[in-house]
C-alpha cells in the first residue's frame, strides 16, 4: 500500500516506514515544532484498488512522526546593475523536516477493481 502526499506545494509517493525531508513543519501559531504529523493524502493505492476522487478519499488520512530537522545546501547568489555601482549579494538555506509514515489509512473505504465481479455490461444490440 502506498499514497501520494502534499505538503509544503510539493507533492511526495509514501509507504509505510518510509522516512524523507519535507519542507518544514511547524504548528499553527508558528513557534514550537509538531510531533506528530496527519496529512491528507492525494491518492491512496492498496494493491489493485486505488481511492483517488474527494468522496473516497474522505476518510483516509497518512500519520507521520517528526524525526528531526535538517538543513540543505547554502545557495548564495549575486545581483547587480551595470553602470551604476549596484551590487548584492544573498544566501538562503533551506530548512527541512525529516518525517517517518507510521500509518497509511483508507478509512474504511473500498472501490472496486474495475472489470472485476459484478461489472455489468452497458452494450445495446440492435438489429436491423
Amino acid at each position: 500500500m502506498y499514497a501520494v502526499i502534499k505538503t509544503g506545494g510539493k507533492q511526495y509517493r509514501v509507504e509505510e516506514g518510509q522516512v524523507l525531508d519535507v519542507e518544514r513543519v511547524r504548528a499553527p501559531g508558528g513557534a514550537e515544532p509538531v510531533s506528530e504529523l496527519t496529512l491528507t493524502p492525494v491518492l491512496v493505492v492498496d494493491g489493485g484498488t486505488v481511492l483517488a476522487t474527494p468522496t473516497e478519499l474522505a476518510g483516509a488520512t497518512v500519520v507521520a512522526r517528526v524525526v528531526g530537522e535538517a538543513k540543505g545546501p547554502k545557495i548564495r547568489g549575486f545581483t547587480y546593475k551595470p553602470k551604476t555601482n549596484q551590487r548584492r549579494r544573498w544566501g538562503h538555506r533551506q530548512r527541512y523536516s525529516t518525517i517517518e509514515i507510521t500509518a497509511i489509512s483508507t478509512g474504511g473505504k473500498r472501490r472496486r477493481k474495475p472489470g472485476g465481479a459484478g461489472a455489468e455490461s452497458t452494450e445495446s444490440t440492435e438489429e436491423g
